[in-house]
């Protein structure tokens, strides 16, 4: 389950945009270590590409929907669930969004929680979930799957894949070369069990 993530900026996001235009352009630069600072949690504003007169834009989006009165309660979506709505006729939270909804997430790299692994909390001192961010080898920025609904948006999850499988039992749809036209077409539904995207992890705490 992703609550954390390494979004880019808005001018990077419209930059990467800028950029097809121009065949080998490299509109943003590799940065090793993402700055902490900057990560994005469920409630944070992140840009996130959405369908707009046959392209992309960039829009300012919030992570998270909201449920029984908590404002960014539901910031994952269960690929097999969204379909599964989408299946039974439009029924439930996801239908929709999978629907109508569906987006892009510029990242450079996104953290899952190790199911086991406890360090101290570098706030608190108490026990919390080790950390591992996740990034595509040598890439400035890759797309993850999303669905949004008005002004909200949500991370799309998917089975793990090798990489992240020894961490966590569920990850980000990582979308690969050529998927992110997928993913926003008619046969979005292709992707729901496939993630062979091969990941870098390291520890962060």
């Amino acid at each position: 389950m992703c609550v954390r993530m390494c979004p880019l900026t808005l001018e990077e996001a419209q930059a990467v945009l800028d950029a097809r235009a121009t065949p080998g352009a490299h509109a943003i630069r590799y940065i090793e270590r993402p700055d902490p600072l900057r990560d994005a949690r469920p409630g944070s504003i992140v840009p996130v590409y959405v369908p707009e007169g046959g392209g992309l834009a960039v829009a300012r989006l919030t992570w998270g929907f909201p449920l029984d009165g908590k404002p960014n309660a539901v910031f994952n979506t269960r690929i097999e669930s969204a379909l599964e709505q989408l299946r039974l006729g439009r029924r439930g939270m996801w239908a929709m969004a999978i629907a109508e909804g569906r987006c892009l997430v510029p990242v450079r790299a996104f953290y899952e929680g190790h199911a086991t692994e406890r360090v101290a909390s570098e706030k608190t001192g108490k026990p919390v979930k080790r950390q591992y961010l996740f990034r595509l080898p040598g890439a400035r920025a890759f797309l993850l799957a999303a669905v949004r609904e008005g002004d909200r948006f949500s991370i799309v999850t998917t089975r793990p894949n090798a990489s992240v499988a020894p961490i966590h039992d569920r990850m980000p749809l990582v979308l690969g070369p050529g998927e992110s036209s997928v993913w926003l077409g008619p046969g979005f539904a292709a992707l729901a069990d496939r993630n062979q995207t091969t990941l870098l992890s390291r520890p962060s705490i």
